[in-house]
């Protein structure tokens, strides 16, 4: 009696184990698809030099990835009235994993290590308000 009892928990045990799984730790590894829409998103921020707000900015916002992933979703028939979404909607569905903004702060690391080892470490070019002063330094 004993064994029959146990054998029919043993299913409703095993749905119970699985109930609250989560990802393993670490960086999550993105699809195909989501590597592309990814490493376009990163070029472009660090194109910009906006890696350092970049990853402040993922890092202070680290628990709440899935939340935004939802956001994303919320938003996407706007954004499908504007655009189209499938780059959108390959990065909403990668920000649903737990281990998304962690490689995506690797990813800038990495641009930014291949920018410094190809001589890209060089001061950054005078913006404008800099030439503006310059020409006032040799006006006196």
């Amino acid at each position: 009696m004993n064994a029959m009892l146990s054998q029919g928990r043993r299913p409703a045990l095993r749905w119970l184990k699985h109930a609250f799984a989560l990802d393993p730790p670490g960086p999550a590894e993105p699809s195909d698809e989501e590597r592309l829409v990814v490493d376009r998103l990163c070029r472009y921020v660090h194109q910009r030099h906006l890696t350092a707000p970049a990853r402040l900015l993922l890092e202070s916002t680290l628990p709440l990835n899935f939340i935004t992933s939802q956001v994303l979703h919320f938003f996407a028939p706007l954004v499908s009235a504007v655009t189209d979404t499938t780059g959108y909607s390959h990065f909403a569905g990668f920000l649903e994993r737990r281990g998304a903004v962690e490689y995506l702060c690797q990813r800038l690391d990495e641009l930014e290590k291949e920018h410094e080892t190809h001589g890209g470490g060089a001061a950054a070019p005078a913006t404008d308000l800099q030439r503006d002063n310059d020409d006032d330094d040799e006006e006196l």
